[in-house]
This record gives C-alpha cells, sequence and structure tokens, in this order.
C-alpha cells in the first residue's frame, strides 16, 4: 500500500468512512495474528484478539497521530491486549512440559479443557513476508511448536520483546516505544529472553525441508496408520520419540510406550480404521486423522497431528484431539 494510499484512506476512515478503516487495516490481519499466536499460543484467542485490536483502533483513531506509524500503532494495541490476557491465565504448553511421561499400561488421563494447551497453527495463515536483515529467526521457524513452547516460559515482557525484535526485526527504541519503557530496559528483557531462549530451544530444531526422502517417509508412515501395521510404525520413531495428545495430559517417551498405546489402537480394537489427509502446521508436516468404526460408514474427524522429523526419523507426534479445529485448517469433518 502506498503511503499517499494510506494517507487518503486514514482520512476518510477518520471521517467516519469503516470501508475505509477495512482497508486500511486489513492488509495487517495476517500479521498480527500470527504474532498475537505467538503470544497467547493459541489460534482462537489470536484471532479474537486481532478483532479486539481492530475495534479498539477504530475507536480511538482520532487519537493516532499522522507522524507515527501506523502499523506499530496497530501492533502496541494489540500487544497490550496480549500481554492483559496474559495476566489472566495460564501459560498455554504441551503436556511433555508439565506432566512427567505415563505409564503406558494405564489407561489415558481424562481431558483438561481449561485453556492450557498450545494450539496448532495452519501454515495457510502465515503472512508471505520476509524477515529484517538482522533477524534471529526466520519467520517460518519461530512458527513451530518447540519455538512456541519456549516462548510460553518467558515472561510476557521478555517474550515480546524476543519476537519484536529477534523475529520480526524491531530496532530496541521501537520496543521500548511500544511497551512504553525505555532502551535499556528493552535490552535488559532481551538479554534474559535470548539466554532462556538459548538453553529450551535450539537443542530441539527439527528438519524443517520437505524432500523426496522425508516425503517417502511419510508415506511409509501413512501407510502403517492406515493399515495398522503398528512394526512400521515403530520402526520410524527415534528412541526417545515423544507423543502427546492434548487436550488430555497423557504422553508417552520412547518407542516402548508409544508401542503398547499403538497396540491398543491396531491390535485390540482391530475394527477401528484410520484415513490420514496431510495438511500442514506450525511450519511441519501434519495429518488430519479420521476414525471409522463401522464396516462401511464414513470415516470422523479424530485428531490433528503435528510431527517433527530429524534425521529421517519421527521424534515427536502431537495429536490434538480437537476435531472442532478441522475447519480452520480447510479440513472436512467426515470423509
Amino acid at each position: 500500500m502506498s503511503d499517499s494510499l494510506a494517507e487518503k484512506r486514514l482520512a476518510a476512515a477518520k471521517a467516519g468512512d469503516q470501508q475505509a478503516f477495512t482497508d486500511l487495516v486489513e492488509p495487517f490481519r495476517a500479521e498480527l495474528l500470527v504474532h498475537c499466536y505467538r503470544l497467547l499460543g493459541s489460534t482462537q484467542d489470536a484471532e479474537d484478539t486481532v478483532q479486539e485490536a481492530f475495534l479498539h483502533a477504530w475507536n480511538r483513531l482520532d487519537s493516532f497521530i499522522g507522524g507515527q506509524y501506523f502499523r506499530a500503532w496497530l501492533y502496541k494495541i494489540a500487544t497490550n491486549i496480549c500481554l492483559d490476557a496474559i495476566d489472566k491465565r495460564s501459560r498455554r504448553v504441551l503436556a511433555s512440559s508439565n506432566f512427567l511421561p505415563s505409564d503406558p499400561d494405564a489407561s489415558t488421563a481424562p481431558p483438561i479443557n481449561e485453556p492450557i494447551w498450545l494450539e496448532p497453527f495452519p501454515d495457510e495463515l502465515l503472512p508471505d513476508v520476509a524477515p529484517g536483515p538482522e533477524a534471529r529467526y526466520a519467520l517460518r521457524e519461530s512458527i513451530t511448536l518447540a519455538f512456541l513452547e519456549a516462548l510460553q516460559f518467558l515472561p510476557p515482557k521478555q517474550r515480546v520483546a524476543l519476537i519484536l525484535c529477534d523475529v520480526l526485526d524491531w530496532r530496541a527504541r521501537e520496543v521500548a516505544q511500544l511497551l512504553d519503557t525505555s532502551i535499556a530496559s528493552v535490552n535488559g528483557l532481551l538479554r534474559r529472553a535470548r539466554s532462556t531462549m538459548e538453553r529450551s530451544y535450539h537443542e530441539h530444531e527439527p528438519d524443517l525441508t520437505v524432500d523426496n526422502k522425508i516425503r517417502a517417509l511419510m508415506n511409509r508412515y501413512v501407510d502403517a496408520w492406515e493399515t495398522g501395521n503398528m512394526e512400521t510404525l515403530i520402526a520410524l520413531l527415534t528412541d526417545k520419540v515423544v507423543l502427546t495428545m492434548p487436550p488430555s495430559p497423557t504422553w508417552f517417551l520412547g518407542r516402548e510406550g508409544v508401542r503398547i498405546h499403538a497396540d491398543s489402537l491396531f491390535s485390540s480394537q482391530a475394527h477401528i480404521h484410520w484415513r490420514l489427509q496431510q495438511t500442514r502446521a506450525n511450519n511441519h508436516i501434519g495429518f488430519a486423522c479420521y476414525r471409522n468404526e463401522e464396516s462401511d460408514g464414513p470415516y470422523h474427524a479424530r485428531a490433528l497431528q503435528v510431527l517433527s522429523i530429524k534425521d529421517l526419523q519421527i521424534t515427536e507426534i502431537h495429536m490434538f484431539f480437537l476435531p472442532l479445529i478441522f475447519p480452520r485448517f480447510g479440513l472436512a469433518l467426515t470423509l
């Protein structure tokens, strides 16, 4: 959007033209959505926050000074709404961070439906923008579940500073203006946040590039699920594979735990059949899992998987038993 066009739309919006305001803010929706998702760990909360930020911007448009950057003003509104929300709720995590590994011989624990779990984010909603030259993290790397989970353990303002500076390549001065603090304070937040991220994130970096070898691996994975071939499935996993199943706190560490759990899916309940449909979530390969418990009935949405892969082996399987998120990924609820 050219500066002159933006100025015309801003003037029209200040005069009460709602369509001009919509045209002014919509180009920023995708990047604000991802920004709020990084802060909150929830796609639904991020969508609600962006809508609330646009409403606040509309109601306060007269307070916007033309010499300011409109994009930065929107970020400030959205960030403050996120910070208020973070103060009122628990951080969102994966079960492997907050609970001990489960006994694979025990029953799956009942779901915890409070908003404590990280939610997957559809790749198709990621903005098509390039990071600045000084950004420490690529935009798509910074949307992975491992990165998101590490972020959730940072204090809120450290989280903001790291996202804005090391992902979006903002200057410390710009972040200081957004947070209404000093540059020295922002630099202190960044120093502590970077130290924490160095310890908690980099050791989990997965393979993010999909090539023919990974495609072949995924074909074998899908075939294992759809044919109930547990041995093939287990062979694709690392020795220390992690399997989580939000919203249940149950999770398994290692091949043997996954083997015992998978046995209940593929052997003792042979009347259950699965179909997997590939998707993308958090810059990872994902699968929509549909289950059929009848001989000739439809397959119903059951879980959305997000996989991590390292050295052609699967290191993590996160199965989100949240069928209501399927439409957000453009996925049908039945096959």
